[in-house]
């Protein structure tokens, strides 16, 4: 709750935290481990359109910083993702117009949930790809993002099924 503490007070526009810091925590709990599975970083999506430059999301990132927890922050603007996502990934993507749009873009179904502390202390959570995946443990790659050899990468790379062995994979093609 602390995270989600720390994003509020610095509020960037239309932000969300999601992808693994999420999925690490239900699947956590879903398989009863008493200590959680530390995040490689924290992902922090925002939405401003006004300010485009590269410098924003590290403006981003050193705010939330300097809030405790002291986690490894990593703060997006879903605004300028189009204009740096070919240079880095190979392959242009559109501009999205929400951070709503971009969660249900991103790799897995189970991954692309993301959610927002509002404040009265409730959790609004966004899943475009629905919730059944999470809660189910099944990882299957969004279609709307990557290739299966990109997925199968991401499989190996993140050590899914070491960290967690009941997850069970769809492999489709």
């Amino acid at each position: 709750m602390s995270i989600l503490e720390t994003v509020r007070a610095c509020n960037p526009p239309d932000w969300l935290v999601g992808a693994g810091v999420i999925r690490n925590l239900v699947w956590d709990q879903l398989h009863q481990y008493q200590t959680p599975t530390p995040p490689a970083d924290v992902d922090v999506i925002f939405f401003d359109p006004q300010d485009l430059r590269p410098e924003r999301d590290r403006m981003a990132q050193e705010q939330l910083a300097q809030r405790p927890p002291h986690v490894a922050w990593e703060a997006t603007n879903q605004a300028a993702v189009h204009l740096w996502y070919e240079d880095v990934f190979g392959f242009a993507v559109p501009a999205f117009h929400s951070s709503e749009e971009a969660v249900g873009t991103w790799p897995e179904t189970a991954t692309s949930v993301a959610v927002r502390l509002l404040p009265a202390d409730e959790i609004y959570i966004v899943a475009p790809c629905g919730l059944s995946d999470l809660f189910n443990m099944i990882l299957r790659r969004n279609p709307r993002r990557v290739t299966r050899e990109q997925f199968m990468q991401r499989l190996h790379s993140k050590q899914i099924l070491r960290k967690w062995p009941r997850v069970q994979v769809v492999y489709e093609d």
